[in-house]
């Protein structure tokens, strides 16, 4: 089995609902299970700025499914939450990101992991130490020290929730 960390993104249609479905529709994903969820997170928009706060959470999930498989499947659950990408990180009813697969790098036409930006959010590295406070991230050395040139006060846990 794999351990891969995703991270979850949400700002238009009910975010909080649209993350549960999302979750839902992951764990219903053959050969993959959900084995921890951080709490949610309200965050600023990056990037497109003119758009409502998201919400965020990182799930890990043990798979035996491969990168492009899980990438596929996210994909299509993106679809069915009615995901259209019409603005670079412009609004999105979710957003499902592969964070890290295992500790592999992988560099392909669809995927990067790991994921090339997430280093530099708070909503993906805050979620992340919250759920694996010891993770490992391929090339990394010292997440602490990444962690503590975070923009912080752009985060907002949400009264400890988690779905």
């Amino acid at each position: 089995m794999h351990t891969v960390y995703l991270g979850l993104g949400s700002n238009q249609s009910d975010p909080i609902n649209q993350i549960k479905n999302a979750t839902e529709l992951i764990e219903k994903i053959e050969t993959s299970k959900i084995t921890k969820k951080s709490s949610l997170y309200e965050s600023l928009p990056v990037g497109y700025l003119d758009q409502p706060n998201f919400i965020n959470q990182v799930i890990s999930l043990q798979t035996s499914l491969s990168p492009a498989e899980l990438f596929e499947r996210f994909q299509q659950i993106e679809f069915q939450l009615k995901r259209v990408k019409k603005i670079v990180n412009g609004p999105r009813t979710i957003d499902i990101d592969i964070l890290l697969f295992n500790q592999e790098i992988i560099l392909t036409k669809d995927l990067t992991i790991p994921h090339p930006r997430m280093l530099d959010r708070a909503f993906v590295m805050i979620p992340l130490l919250e759920i694996e406070p010891n993770i490992l991230v391929p090339k990394i050395s010292n997440l602490k020290e990444i962690l503590g040139k975070l923009d912080k006060k752009t985060l907002m846990k949400i009264n400890d929730q988690s779905i």
